[in-house]
């Protein structure tokens, strides 16, 4: 069952509420980043535990346990987006193909006890990250290969949507 990729310029996210989950990024302050993250990570060990998290709800649509592993490595690229920006401003982002790495990976075959725990200390790491970042160093910018221009605090708020996103995605429907 392969699923479509999502191609969709998500970038909007942070001037307007999501109407799908309902995240408010301009509402959302930079420091309150790392705590809702962590609040994320410790959800996703619950949503890891149930019987159903390897299973897909429709050919359409990850599972959950699909879903986690994507929050996993998309802690590590932000982490790694976020260090490229402090070193040099205007650091320009590498693509990063997720529906590329799901199948690469296998998401859907890796064990949901080991992905809820690389889930929480990947989710950790970049919290961290995020907490350590002087307030100086918020306008530092950085470029993904498309032309969107982020600054540090914007790509933390952009970040957490998506993480914050894709528990929506396995909320109990």
């Amino acid at each position: 069952m392969v699923i479509t990729p999502d191609t969709k310029n998500w970038t909007w996210v942070l001037d307007k509420p999501c109407p799908e989950c309902g995240f408010d990024a301009a509402a959302t302050a930079f420091d309150d980043v790392p705590g809702l993250l962590r609040d994320s990570a410790d959800a996703w060990q619950e949503v890891l535990a149930g019987a159903d998290a390897v299973q897909r709800p429709d050919d359409a649509t990850w599972s959950p346990l699909e879903y986690a592993a994507h929050v996993r490595d998309l802690c590590r690229v932000y982490r790694m987006r976020l260090n490229l920006m402090l070193e040099t401003d205007g650091a320009g982002f590498a693509d990063w193909d997720q529906d590329a790495t799901a199948v690469a990976e296998r998401y859907g075959e890796q064990d949901p006890a080991v992905v809820a725990a690389e889930l929480a200390t990947e989710a950790e790491a970049t919290a961290a990250a995020f907490a350590a970042v002087a307030p100086g160093q918020l306008a530092r910018r950085g470029l993904r290969s498309d032309g969107s221009a982020f600054t540090v605090d914007s790509l933390a708020r952009y970040f957490l949507h998506d993480a914050l996103h894709h528990l929506w995605d396995v909320r109990p429907r």
